[in-house]
């Protein structure tokens, strides 16, 4: 959704920015003129965390969102961002010399045509985020408790994909089947998950709110077959409806933490929701083995439903819409009510946009992006690898623990508390890396590069590669238990650094990163069994070592590749 600026700098309008759509945790291409930061700096990497959507007719003087004058050349950019690879926001940017070539407090009169030219029946936000309507004028004890409740619900929706996989052996028990034919549960749980970006759009039309609760309604339904199956094949199916459910909340609910929080207070709360779902997966087993040590697999799927009707009720009861442009829609029309006057209008009232080209766009430009920039393209490409490494060990855990040092199913599910701890460290250290980045700009100037977030996944990378090399030489008999899980709180670690800073921020990259683990746990035992433990870790952790250089590379090199990028370009 376009926006309306006066593009001199320094200049001041009444003219209301307009709604971006929806929108999560990082950005690969970025448009930010944000004068503390930087003005105009244009990247293809993950950009600081801004709002979806600027709150309209804010009290300050601050330069327009979409562009500020900077000696930045730009041809045409998209803002793509999203936690996890979900959500899309589209920014159409004309050229500079068409806007930009009026100074500020010029006296021309078209210059001051413009400025005057703004529509006064537009609903805004009066006041900015101190609007009774904004947001982000709630208590803040409420906006956590929201931010919290979207975060417990990607959390249930990503622990779902994992807990299953304690349910294998009494299922090839019961249905007779191949291990590898239960794995598909998983392949096409996490395979409908990559489907989120089409649900993405959605919110530009209906806000959040129907969206979570849609999705949370499906998602839950959708667990029943599960756990009355008479057959693997409906479990196949079914998992994939979970998924594809499932991701429609996930696509969607990032924008929740911007559109409660002011950029300069999003950091905690964003650390908070960023975590959830890449904790969720590793304590998947973890719960399912104490349930299928104890009774029949069917209970997985129970505890799964009564889980989820919780979170629904919580959603359905707590969480309000928060999207701005659906808010000032309805206050449009309570204005309309209370005046009599037709001629009130929300931003998103007067716009045409047609749903099935906003999907379409959104599920084409990210793709756009990976084929015409490299740096996107490999950093998604390790980000991907590494999600398949994570879904690949929820069978080779029990492959080596049960195999190797005769663990049961509940001690085998523990087994994941050392990968779920590394990530825990990783996610708690994101303020360090917060304050590297600083120091960094500082050095520079105060000129903010996006190559300045890769310190924290250059380290990610190196933890990654050595947990995988730890874990696969310590899976001895003879060595205690306890130093292979160490490897893999390691590789947690790494893990959970990487996404966080790096290449979860494009649509396309949930497809790919789903469509990685999706595909690992399908050859995963039997790469196992064919290799043995160690070199088939092994393997994974030469894989990895194979992409170390380039988060470097990119550190070192990534303005000049930048600089002839097709995408984006800046001085």
């Amino acid at each position: 959704m376009a926006f309306e600026m006066d593009s001199r700098k320094g200049t001041s309008t009444n003219v209301p920015e307009r709604p971006t759509t929806s929108s999560t945790t990082n950005e690969i291409t970025t448009i930010s003129s944000d004068s503390t930061e930087g003005a105009g700096e244009v990247s293809i990497l993950p950009a600081e965390d801004k709002p979806s959507y600027a709150c309209i007719k804010p009290a300050t003087n601050a330069p327009s969102i979409a562009r500020s004058r900077s000696n930045i050349s730009t041809r045409s950019a998209s803002r793509v961002r999203s936690h996890n690879g979900y959500g899309i926001d589209d920014l159409d940017v004309e050229d500079e010399d068409d806007n930009d070539s009026t100074p500020s407090g010029s006296d021309d009169p078209e210059a001051q045509r413009r400025k005057q030219g703004s529509d006064p029946f537009e609903v805004g936000f009066d006041g900015g985020d101190a609007d009774p309507w904004c947001p982000r004028s709630m208590p803040t004890p409420r906006k956590w408790l929201i931010v919290t409740l979207a975060s417990a619900g990607s959390f249930c929706v990503t622990c779902a994909s994992s807990i299953y996989t304690s349910t294998y052996t009494q299922m090839d028990a019961e249905f007779e089947c191949s291990r590898i034919v239960a794995t598909l549960g998983l392949s096409m749980f996490v395979l409908g998950i990559a489907l989120g970006p089409v649900w993405s759009p959605l919110s530009e039309f209906y806000g959040r709110r129907p969206i979570y609760l849609a999705a949370f309604a499906a998602f839950t339904i959708f667990i029943v077959p599960c756990a009355v199956a008479k057959n693997i094949e409906t479990i196949i199916i079914t998992r994939f409806f979970q998924g594809l459910s499932g991701s429609a909340f996930l696509s969607v609910s990032g924008g929740t933490v911007s559109d409660l929080f002011a950029p300069e207070k999003m950091h905690h709360p964003m650390t908070l929701f960023t975590a959830a779902p890449f904790l969720a997966p590793s304590l998947g087993p973890l719960i399912g083995g104490f349930i299928n040590s104890n009774v029949d697999w069917r209970w997985t799927h129970y505890v799964m439903i009564i889980w989820a009707f919780c979170q629904f009720l919580a959603i359905c009861f707590f969480v309000p819409e928060t999207y701005h442009p659906v808010i000032l829609r309805k206050k449009a029309q309570k204005k309309r009510k209370d005046t009599g006057d037709e001629r009130w209008k929300a931003p998103i009232e007067k716009s045409n946009k047609s749903m099935a080209r906003t999907v379409g766009y959104s599920l084409m430009r990210p793709f756009q992006i990976l084929a015409y920039e490299p740096m996107a393209l490999i950093l998604n490409l390790y980000s991907a690898i590494l999600l398949g490494i994570l879904y690949l060990f929820f069978g080779a855990f029990p492959f080596v623990f049960e195999g190797v040092f005769g663990f049961n199913l509940w001690q085998t599910g523990l087994t994941f508390l050392g990968m779920l701890l590394g990530m825990f460290f990783a996610a708690m250290s994101s303020g360090f890396w917060v304050k590297v980045r600083a120091r960094l700009v500082d050095k520079n100037g105060g000129k903010i590069e996006p190559e300045f977030r890769l310190p924290a996944v250059i380290a990610g990378s190196i933890f990654v590669t050595v947990g995988l090399f730890w874990f696969a030489w310590t899976t001895f008999s003879w060595v205690h238990w306890i130093l292979p899980i160490i490897g893999s709180g390691i590789f947690g670690l790494g893990v959970e650094t990487y996404p966080l800073y790096a290449a979860s921020a494009l649509a396309a990259n949930a497809f790919v990163r789903c469509a990685f683990a999706a595909a690992f746990p399908l050859f995963g035992t039997q790469m196992y069994e064919k290799l043995g433990d160690q070199w088939a870790t092994s393997l994974l952790a030469f894989l990895t070592a194979a992409m170390l250089p380039f988060p470097y590379i990119f550190f070192k090199f990534g303005k000049r590749i930048r600089a002839h990028s097709r995408m984006a370009t800046a001085d």
